[in-house]
C-alpha cells in the first residue's frame, strides 16, 4: 500500500550518535492525562506534565540538534515543493491579547472558551474564531520556560516544540492533527500552535487506560475502527520517513465524528531515507518497545508498531500489558515477561496482538501486515489508501512528462 512519497523529506532531523546510550531512570514523557475534571485555569497557567530529563548518557553535541538546520530544511523544502500539503500553515508574528464584549480572553481573532488538556510542555485551550466561528485547539507556551527545560545535552524543550511545528508544517492527512497557524511574536514570551478541531475533538478525545474504570476496554468494533485510523495515519508518517516516537492513547484524539487523529510530534524524528536507526528512546515507558529498554540501537518504525500494539491492548482490555512498580521493573517486564491474553479472546484479535507485541522486532508485524490482517479488515474491508498531496503532484508530473514524450514521439 503506497500511502505517501518518501521523497518529500530530503534531510534528516537526527544523526546517529557515536556510542551506545541507555534509558535513564526518568523518561521525557510520563503518561499524561487530559485535565477535563479540573477547575478551569487561565491559559497562562502553564504546568508541565513531563519530567524533562536526558534519556541517554550522551555527551554534549553527540546528536545533531534538529533546530540547528530547521530553517534551512524548511526553506529547501518550500523552494522545491517538498511539503506534503496543499495549503501552507499560516505564520503570524504579532500577538494581540484582549477581551471580547463578554469579558472572554482573546488571542488575536480567537476567543477563549475553556482549557481542555495538557500538551507536553503547556496547556491546550479551546478557542472559537471570531472570524469564521469555528473551534480551534491552541497549544500555548511560554518561550522562556521552554528554553530553560533541558531535554538532552544540546537541546531544550524549545527544540522539541520547534521540531514539532516544522514536522506538522509538512503534513496533511485525515488521521493527523492539522496545524493551521503558528503565532510567534518576537516581542512577547508567548508562542501558540493553532490546530483545527471540532468542538468534541478534544473533549471526547480523552483516553485513560489504567485505573479508569474502563472495564473490558472499548469493545472490539470501536477498537478496530480506531486502530484502522491509527494505522492509516502512521503508514503515512512512515512512508514519509517520520518516526512518531510516542504513540499512545493520550496522543490520539477522537473527533466528533469518531475519527482518530495522531498528535504531539514533540519527540518525533525525520530521516532522509529508510535508515531509521535510533539510540535514545524519549517515549513513554509503558509504551516502550523491548529493544528500546536494552540500551541498544533500534529502528524507530518497528518501535512505533510496538506502541500501536500496546495501544490496541489498552483499547481492548482497559489496562497495560506490562506495568511494574518502578520504571526499571516496567522495563524488565517489557523485556522478559510473556504476553498474557484472556483465553476467551477472539482468536484473530489474539493473533494480531501477539504479532504486534512480538519482542523480536525482526519478527514483529509490519504496518502493511497489520492493514491486511483479517481482524483489522473485519467487515469494513481494506483500509482506504490515501493519495497524499506530494504523491498526487508526483503522479501529475510523471503524467505530464509522459504526455510530453508522446508529443515529441
Amino acid at each position: 500500500m503506497e500511502m505517501g512519497c518518501c521523497g518529500c523529506f530530503g534531510f534528516a532531523f537526527a544523526r546517529k550518535s557515536k556510542r551506545l546510550l541507555r534509558p535513564s531512570t526518568v523518561s521525557r514523557n510520563h503518561i499524561s492525562q487530559l485535565l477535563l475534571n479540573e477547575e478551569l485555569e487561565d491559559e497562562d497557567d502553564y504546568s508541565y506534565n513531563s519530567d524533562v530529563t536526558e534519556t541517554g548518557n550522551g555527551d554534549e553535541g553527540e546528536l545533531q540538534s534538529p533546530a540547528k538546520c530547521s530553517e534551512e530544511i524548511l526553506m529547501y523544502r518550500t523552494q522545491n515543493g517538498l511539503i506534503c500539503r496543499e495549503f501552507p500553515v499560516k505564520e503570524t508574528h504579532m500577538v494581540i491579547r484582549s477581551e471580547d464584549e463578554n469579558g472572554n480572553k482573546m488571542v488575536n481573532e480567537y476567543v477563549r472558551e475553556c482549557k481542555i488538556g495538557s500538551g507536553s510542555y503547556g496547556k491546550v485551550v479551546l478557542y472559537r474564531s471570531s472570524v469564521d466561528g469555528k473551534h480551534y485547539a491552541i497549544k500555548a507556551f511560554h518561550k522562556s520556560h521552554l528554553l530553560k527545560l533541558r531535554v538532552a545535552p544540546s537541546e531544550t524543550a524549545m527544540t522539541d516544540v520547534l521540531r514539532e511545528v516544522l514536522i506538522m508544517k509538512m503534513l496533511d492527512h485525515p488521521n493527523i492533527v492539522n496545524l493551521i497557524e503558528v503565532i510567534d511574536d518576537p516581542t512577547t514570551d508567548h508562542f501558540y500552535m493553532v490546530s483545527s478541531c471540532s468542538v468534541l475533538e478534544y473533549v471526547e478525545g480523552k483516553w485513560v487506560c489504567e485505573g479508569s474504570g474502563l472495564s473490558g476496554g472499548l469493545g472490539e468494533n470501536t477498537a478496530r475502527k480506531y486502530l484502522r485510523d491509527i494505522v492509516s495515519g502512521l503508514m503515512y508518517l512512515h512512508a514519509h520517513n517520520i518516526v512518531h516516537g510516542d504513540i499512545k492513547p493520550d496522543n490520539l484524539l477522537v473527533s466528533g465524528t469518531g475519527t482518530v487523529k495522531i498528535g504531539d510530534f514533540s519527540v518525533s524524528q525525520v530521516f532522509e531515507d529508510d535508515n531509521d536507526e535510533l539510540r535514545r528512546s524519549p517515549g513513554t515507558p509503558v509504551f516502550t518497545a523491548p529493544e528500546c529498554c536494552l540500551g541498544l540501537t533500534y529502528h524507530g518504525k518497528t518501535a512505533d508498531t510496538w506502541a500501536v500494539g500496546v495501544t490496541l491492548y489498552c483499547m481492548v482490555l482497559g489496562k497495560y500489558p506490562f506495568l511494574g512498580d518502578t520504571l526499571q521493573d516496567t522495563y524488565d517486564k517489557i523485556v522478559n515477561d510473556p504476553l498474557s491474553l484472556p483465553d476467551d479472546m477472539n482468536p484473530l484479535l489474539k493473533n494480531l496482538l501477539e504479532g504486534l507485541l512480538c519482542k523480536d522486532p525482526r519478527q514483529r508485524l509490519t504496518l502493511k501486515a497489520i492493514a491486511e490482517h483479517a481482524w483489522v479488515i473485519g467487515e469494513e474491508g481494506s483500509i482506504p489508501q490515501y493519495l497524499c498531496w506530494c504523491k498526487r503532484n508526483k503522479l501529475q508530473r510523471e503524467g505530464s512528462d509522459r504526455r510530453s514524450m508522446d508529443t515529441l514521439t
